[in-house]
């Protein structure tokens, strides 16, 4: 049995930007409290609820809209399908009211200053991403839930082993490299194949096929969205929108209507080296605009770095012809496989591992990925993997006033970059003559991760989020 099994949708999940770890998580811990207080039968009898945020959340929470998640989750609202333009107003509403509905159906009084604390100085020893709900109730006990948001949308409960699905006899476990390519060598199986024959011990063929697409509908209707939206990004950096600009100038006056005709028009526009590279950079900064924004975007594997992926896919959509549902599926079910290996052997946090954990994961991903659909080996799709985590070792996690944006955003292009060259490499390059094998670069980054300082580790303590003499608003 796999020490830990992940599918295609804890790797690849929907959700409100600007971060998996401190937006996504947060927001999925409130919703699990809620529910425990639903199945305990005392959600009528909360008269207060505090939220302690510590560690990492507390230190660039405001900035990564982490008070704003707990909210809306308290709320009983989803982040898969609450309104993104709603999120601002109804936060708003609570601190101007001084209300709370509990689950929808609970109204507490609740203060913003004084019911929701960053503890900037406290951190939990289990992982720097913690925050601990109080419930006090009309006869005077409380009910007290930690939580974990360990990084790409998933949450730990204090003193519960981390499980993500509920365990299956997979036909093919797999918690290695080693062990992937070991299946894929016995099978003969592509790793997308492999790894929809282990997503069907779950559910149904149809069903993954369809929660695929939506994966993907999701994807490129955020790339579309934020390639026609202008504007400055919220949070006090005043960062411009450059998307939508770079979209105007590369289309040079092509019409289109909608996404398709956009990308057939895209393509109109040529394939010399410049105009392709600006179009993938284009890609990928229009996804973490969305995501600033708190748009709705997917995370993959997080969202920090949730424009790498997407980049790269609609790379291989616009200039290698690759609009087939087949290619989309192969493309992000082998995406997933790789991210889990790093997910099981190291980490997607960057809380945990700086940088490197999140736009290094998904340039491992995007690489292998795009590998597999350019018709490269099983060899040569972790190759790929391997080269792209290879160049983003030690990358630091700096964010510049705990925002989502500086150098987040442009590391993202990079990410999707290194990921297209890491796949062109493998692709001409024969792996049984690598140095260094996939798993071999996940334990070094691991290794990485925990020499490295907590001050470049989404703390906003060091690197250029000290470096940069900006005057922000007080929160």
């Amino acid at each position: 049995m796999s020490k830990e099994q992940i599918s295609v949708f804890d790797m690849f999940k929907i959700g409100i930007g600007p971060s998996s770890s401190h937006t996504l998580g947060p927001w999925r811990a409130a919703q699990q409290f809620t529910a425990v207080l639903k199945s305990k039968g005392l959600l009528h009898e909360v008269e207060q609820v505090k939220i302690l945020l510590y560690g990492s959340l507390a230190k660039t929470g405001a900035g990564h809209g982490t008070d704003i998640a707990v909210l809306l989750g308290l709320s009983g609202d989803d982040p898969v399908t609450f309104d993104v333009n709603r999120v601002t107003p109804k936060v708003e509403h609570i601190k101007a009211v001084g209300e709370l509905e509990v689950a929808g159906e609970r109204t507490i009084p609740f203060s913003y200053q004084e019911d929701l604390l960053f503890l900037y100085a406290e951190s939990l020893p289990f992982h720097p991403n913690a925050v601990t709900f109080q419930a006090f109730l009309s006869n005077g006990r409380a009910i007290t839930e930690t939580y974990y948001s360990i990084g790409g949308g998933f949450v730990v409960q204090e003193n519960d082993t981390e499980s993500v699905l509920s365990e299956v006899d997979l036909p093919f476990p797999v918690d290695t490299a080693h062990e992937l390519l070991h299946w894929t060598m016995k099978t003969g199986l592509k790793i997308s194949e492999l790894v929809l024959e282990n997503e069907c011990a779950w559910r149904e063929e149809s069903e993954t096929v369809a929660g695929v697409l939506n994966i993907y509908k999701t994807i490129h209707e955020c790339i579309y969205r934020g390639c026609h939206t202008g504007g400055t990004l919220p949070g006090g950096l005043n960062v411009e929108r450059r998307a939508a600009k770079l979209n105007k100038k590369l289309m040079q006056g092509r019409s289109y209507q909608d996404y398709e005709s956009w990308i057939a028009a895209i393509r109109e526009g040529g394939q010399n080296f410049q105009y392709i590279l600006d179009w993938v950079s284009c890609f990928a900064l229009a996804v973490n605009e969305e995501n600033a924004s708190f748009g709705r975007v997917v995370t993959a594997p997080t969202n920090g770095a949730s424009g790498v992926i997407p980049a790269v896919l609609q790379y291989y959509i616009t200039f290698h012809d690759g609009m087939r549902e087949n290619k989309i599926i192969q493309f992000i079910l082998t995406a997933s496989e790789i991210g889990s290996i790093f997910k099981k052997n190291a980490t997607i946090s960057a809380a945990m591992g700086g940088c490197q954990a999140e736009i290094g994961v998904s340039s491992a991903m995007a690489a292998g990925a795009l590998t597999e659909v350019l018709g490269g080996s099983q060899r040569q799709v972790l190759m790929a993997a391997e080269i792209a985590m290879e160049h983003h070792l030690g990358l630091t996690c700096d964010p510049i006033g705990g925002l989502v944006q500086i150098p987040c955003i442009e590391r993202n292009t990079m990410g999707a970059i290194k990921a297209i060259t890491a796949a062109q490499l493998a692709l001409q390059s024969n792996p049984d003559k690598a140095k260094v094998s996939l798993d071999t670069v996940v334990k070094t980054m691991w290794e990485t991760a925990l020499d490295m300082n907590a001050k470049y580790k989404e703390t906003a303590d060091g690197g250029l989020a000290v470096n940069i003499p900006l005057s922000l608003p007080e929160c």
